[in-house]
């Protein structure tokens, strides 16, 4: 999928309430999960000890952190959507976050997106939520669904 290219602030207000294109698969492999363990200190053994994943976990592979769904949103996004005028964007915050089924180690994901509201924020800025829905590749359930919050300035 192309990246969806947006001139300025006022032709991305027009996406208020719209479905943004599906994103890009993206395949979580066990590398990221073991670097997400570093990153957050996590390392419990259904995430990085692939063996003992596979011998004893009910899903018998290593399951990815449900923190990391949420965390990759971020990417997500910023695969999909560009406003061209936009000099910086940061994470705001998160309202409801569910994380209704695991990652299993080499699952594929992909972002579902829709923006439920933009304000202005300050002089330059805005404050979007984005409606995030992860979805895992051949699996009935999500991997995350959030009410995603970022500013982005001009």
């Amino acid at each position: 999928m192309a990246k969806l290219v947006v001139d300025n602030f006022s032709a991305f207000r027009e996406l208020e309430g719209e479905k943004l294109p599906e994103g890009d698969w993206m395949t979580v492999t066990q590398e990221m999960i073991n670097d997400f363990a570093k990153a957050t200190g996590d390392f419990q053994w259904i995430h990085v000890d692939v063996e003992k994943a596979t011998k004893h976990s009910p899903f018998k592979k290593p399951v990815a952190h449900g923190f990391m769904s949420v965390s990759i949103i971020s990417k997500m996004l910023e695969d999909l959507i560009q406003v061209k005028t936009a000099q910086m964007g940061v994470n705001y915050g998160l309202n409801k976050v569910r994380f209704p089924s695991p990652v299993l180690v080499d699952s594929r994901l992909r972002l579902l997106c829709s923006i439920s509201n933009i304000e202005d924020y300050g002089d330059t800025g805005l404050k979007i939520i984005w409606n995030c829905t992860v979805e895992i590749e051949g699996e009935s359930k999500p991997a995350c669904v959030a009410d995603f919050i970022s500013l982005m300035f001009e």
